[in-house]
């Protein structure tokens, strides 16, 4: 556990994928402790946490959920077991949640969803069991008590940051950002567009990154990296890196229809693992239907229902 400024502490988790960690926090609330995120449902994330839970010197009164990805919630059963503290997700992210982790067809839906942006039926068994590594390292906790953007906890405002999720939500207190997932250091966060999200996801994302910029928070820790001495100006050079995507993005495309499972080989190369590949499409897409709302590209659906296909060609 390490002591950051204004009382904060950073616990840090193992992960077994690239970044190979990820940052969890705790965080003064009421008369206790609010525990910010808790890692992946490995193994022994209970022990791991019980020996962080030992250093405080204060009960920890609440347990808050940033975004519904696993690496981020996927010991909160675990460490609600510990503490005995109550759960707070957003609204947004909890039925997301739900719908990624607790539904049986998700699966199926995924992969339909591949399907009609153009992978191989090989490759698209490939992708959705690499979705399905993570269910078993998921605990969830029943009915989280659910908050909104705007809404206070303790001291600390809920702000909204959709992008690389639809109901990510940051914590913010006297210039101090609890950033999540939203701005990162030397990464970028993924931002993908996947079956029933937001339509424009990458959209979405630009006007946080600009709402950002208003509130001007002085510091902000992320879920992976180094603390953010600057976030105003790194989320300057993520909107500008963006630009660039995009327009890379529109350079792939020509006359002839390409899916996003074919343009995001020239966007993120050839030689990705199938989880890789998985989020390479998926933010493709979110590319792709930024420049079609930009004028930029046009989207073509062949067929009806479910045997549809999708594809995109430079807009004429």
């Amino acid at each position: 556990m390490d002591e950051l400024p204004g009382g904060l502490y950073r616990v840090t988790m193992p992960l077994p994928m690239r970044p190979g960690h990820v940052h969890c926090y705790v965080v003064p609330h009421d008369d206790g402790l609010l525990i910010v995120d808790t890692g992946l449902g490995l193994p022994d994330a209970s022990e791991l946490w019980a020996a962080e839970l030992a250093h405080l010197d204060r009960p920890v009164t609440g347990i808050f959920l940033t975004h519904f990805h696993p690496d981020h919630l996927g010991a909160v059963a675990d460490v609600h077991e510990l503490s005995g503290a109550p759960v707070f997700q957003g609204r947004v992210d909890a039925a997301q949640a739900d719908l990624a982790w607790r539904d049986e067809n998700w699966p199926a839906v995924l992969a339909d969803w591949f399907t009609r942006h153009g992978a191989p039926p090989h490759v698209t068994d490939e992708l959705v069991e690499q979705g399905s590594v993570y269910r078993p390292f998921i605990r969830l906790v029943d009915a989280p008590a659910l908050l909104d953007p705007g809404a206070m906890l303790g001291e600390w405002e809920l702000v909204a940051a959709p992008g690389h999720a639809d109901g990510q939500l940051m914590l913010l207190r006297d210039g101090v950002l609890i950033a999540a997932d939203h701005v990162l250091t030397r990464i970028t966060p993924t931002v993908g567009l996947w079956p029933q999200s937001r339509p424009d996801p990458l959209g979405d994302y630009l006007e946080s990154l600009r709402a950002t910029i208003e509130l001007a928070p002085t510091v902000a820790y992320g879920g992976h990296g180094k603390p953010m001495h600057d976030p105003v100006g790194r989320a300057r050079e993520i909107i500008a890196h963006h630009a660039e995507r995009l327009d890379f993005t529109a350079s792939a495309l020509g006359a002839e229809p390409c899916s996003a499972y074919e343009v995001s080989f020239p966007l993120f190369g050839a030689e990705l693992n199938p989880s890789s590949r998985r989020f390479a499409v998926a933010e493709t897409l979110s590319h792709l239907e930024r420049l079609v709302i930009d004028g930029r590209a046009e989207r073509h659906v062949t067929g009806v229902g479910d045997v549809a296909t999708v594809s995109y060609t430079a807009a004429q």
